[in-house]
């Protein structure tokens, strides 16, 4: 009989001669049988597979939402510090909150590879669990384009001539193969890394902050917190720091790699909301303390405010956090994306080989081709991105405000180790990011991308790719799966 995971130990072999009858010959020593007698088993348990503890969680959500200040510079140049940071006092709590609580709720209910994905699958059925996936996985070719141009904006202002040409598409290339490899290793080995790249990204904006402020006291420079940015620069700012406090519900998707999911997931969307606003906010305050200006102030610009306040040094520093920040967001996403097809893939709703796993338990074929399709993205504009990764995201997060609430009512009696309130205050946590979402569409009408040399609306072809998804569900998932998915969900 076959044990598996066992490993027998100890067992010997013993000779064990036939003994001669009256009318049999002897046997000969050459012609004995042997017979297998076990003297002592021991059975050795599996060994446990490391797991991503609280920290690093805490550390890797933070990478998926945030990332630091940088990328907040265009909310600075449209809008000004007054209205800059009550834009990054508001939406936590409109937007951020609201989503992190019910991800504290369903992570902890639903702890499952695929997060998201799964609670949308089991709480509406396989046709909507389709789409989300497809939402989030098309809202992410656009969304892990930004990240390298991130690094590599970042890298040339060391030297320009490092990133011109063909040479920021071959830096923004390595990163996406980096990041592949870096992924491979496993969730606790992206988790306990984003540990390290956090305090490298934001060791030189403590600084940035103690000098900022110590400018301010000493000197007493005249603060500009007005600004007489246009109507479009404004809107602008909101839309970008949308997309600074979105993707909460990314971490979820690794919670069978989380040790004590139904205890850490709520602790860690918590702790790294309040960091991702602090981390806004507090370099904001420094720098309009030290008395300087926000006219022109883009994306990159931290390098000229961080020279003012601390020197060549300090730039030096905050240019390589710049860095750093492309490198931690790509490779904690990257981590979070590639579960969604290995989950749809064990359920039907993809090929099956896409499901296959590395000795680390790495969906490894996922990995290489979601790293190929962000590498094949990488050219595409910082700004037209944002609009049109917060429509398909915005798409797919209100299906899980759904979820949550057809959960409730579908499964009463589901344990949820953290619970958000009663169904009404259930039911009431997803007005807030839906009336958002509703004026990232409105605003996003008018801009524009170019696709063979044509414009196209960004709200069009956000639209347009959204439709995608039901098609293609009829297309890859066939009878099997779906009445598969449908006998799955009625017995979770």
């Amino acid at each position: 009989m076959l044990l598996p995971n066992l490993a027998l130990t100890g067992a010997r072999l013993q000779p064990f001669p036939l003994l001669p009858a009256a009318n049999i010959a002897p046997v000969s020593p050459q012609q004995s049988f042997t017979f297998v007698t076990f003297t002592s088993m021991q059975i050795v348990p599996k060994p446990a597979r490391r797991k991503m503890r609280l920290l690093p969680l805490i550390a890797a959500t933070y990478f998926m939402v945030s990332g630091g200040p940088y990328g907040i510079e265009d909310i600075l140049g449209g809008a000004g510090f007054a209205r800059a940071i009550i834009i990054l006092l508001v939406l936590p709590i409109l937007w951020s909150l609201p989503t992190a609580l019910m991800i504290g709720e369903l992570a902890s209910a639903i702890p499952a590879e695929g997060g998201f994905y799964v609670w949308v699958r089991r709480g509406l059925g396989p046709f909507w669990g389709y789409q989300e996936g497809w939402l989030s996985l098309s809202a992410s070719v656009f969304d892990m384009a930004i990240y390298p141009a991130i690094f590599v904006l970042y890298l040339g202002k060391f030297n320009s001539s490092l990133t011109s040409g063909w040479h920021g598409y071959a830096w923004s290339l390595a990163v996406v193969m980096f990041c592949c490899a870096w992924n491979l290793r496993g969730a606790p080995a992206v988790g306990e890394g984003s540990i390290g790249l956090f305090v490298l990204l934001l060791a030189p904006f403590a600084i940035f902050l103690v000098l900022g402020l110590w400018r301010g006291s000493t000197l007493h420079p005249t603060v500009l917190w007005g600004h007489t940015g246009s109507d479009a620069a404004l809107s602008t700012a909101v839309l970008v720091a949308m997309w600074n406090y979105m993707g909460w519900d990314n971490a979820s998707t690794v919670a069978q790699e989380v040790e004590e999911p139904q205890r850490n997931y709520p602790k860690a969307m918590i702790v790294a909301a309040a960091l991702a606003a602090v981390t806004y906010i507090l370099p904001l305050l420094a720098m309009a303390l030290a008395g300087l200006s926000v006219d022109n102030f883009s994306t990159g610009d931290w390098m000229m405010a961080a020279n003012a306040i601390g020197g060549p040094m300090l730039a030096v520093a905050v240019v390589a956090g710049g860095a750093i920040c492309g490198v931690g967001m790509f490779n904690a996403l990257m981590m979070s994306y590639t579960r969604l097809p290995m989950a749809m893939a064990e359920d039907g709703m993809l090929p099956r080989f896409i499901a296959q796993r590395n000795r680390h338990e790495v969906p490894w074929v996922s990995v290489l081709l979601c790293g190929l399709a962000w590498a094949l993205a990488l050219n595409l504009k910082f700004e037209r991105l944002i609009s049109i990764d917060l429509i398909l995201y915005g798409s797919s997060l209100l299906l899980e405000f759904v979820a949550l609430i057809v959960l409730r009512i579908r499964e009463p009696n589901l344990v949820r180790p953290f619970k958000a309130g009663n169904l009404a205050f259930a039911c009431s946590l997803g007005i807030g990011p839906a009336v958002l979402i509703g004026y990232a569409l409105y605003a996003s009408r008018r801009e524009e991308i170019v696709l063979a040399h044509n414009s196209v609306s960004s709200l069009v072809f956000s639209i347009a790719v959204g439709l995608l998804g039901p098609l293609l569900y009829w297309l890859t998932a066939g009878r099997f799966a779906r009445r598969r998915l449908a006998t799955a969900s009625a017995t979770d």
